[in-house]
């Protein structure tokens, strides 16, 4: 496995990990998955709250050519910037669910 790849899994599973044990509820369960060899980290939501079911993708990463594929964001915040600040350069970072004609504005790589 590249350096970078592997260096930047670490960063990604981390922070995943740490979205799902803040983001921990009783009815509501977080599911991590991380598929290796894809290169390909999820975080779904699942359950239930009150009579409304739950259930969908919260963050969607993939590594694509040593770079970090941000395809679904639905965080508050967003977690590019914690991508960042954990060492991953914003020229590594494509905010994919962002059209690419906007994403030269984004502060963040093209593609």
């Amino acid at each position: 496995m590249d350096f970078l790849v592997k260096k930047y899994s670490q960063i990604i599973e981390k922070i995943l990990k740490d979205y799902a044990e803040f983001l921990a509820d009783e009815e509501v369960k977080n599911e991590l998955i991380f598929d290796e060899k894809n290169n390909r980290y999820l975080l779904v939501e699942t359950g239930w709250q009150n009579d409304y079911r739950i259930y969908g993708t919260l963050l969607h990463l993939d590594l694509i050519d040593n770079k970090v594929w941000i395809q679904h964001d639905g965080t508050e915040d967003g977690i590019a910037d914690e991508l960042v600040k954990e060492g991953i350069p914003k020229e590594h970072i494509i905010l994919a669910f962002k059209p690419p004609e906007i994403r030269p504005y984004t502060g963040f790589a093209i593609s």
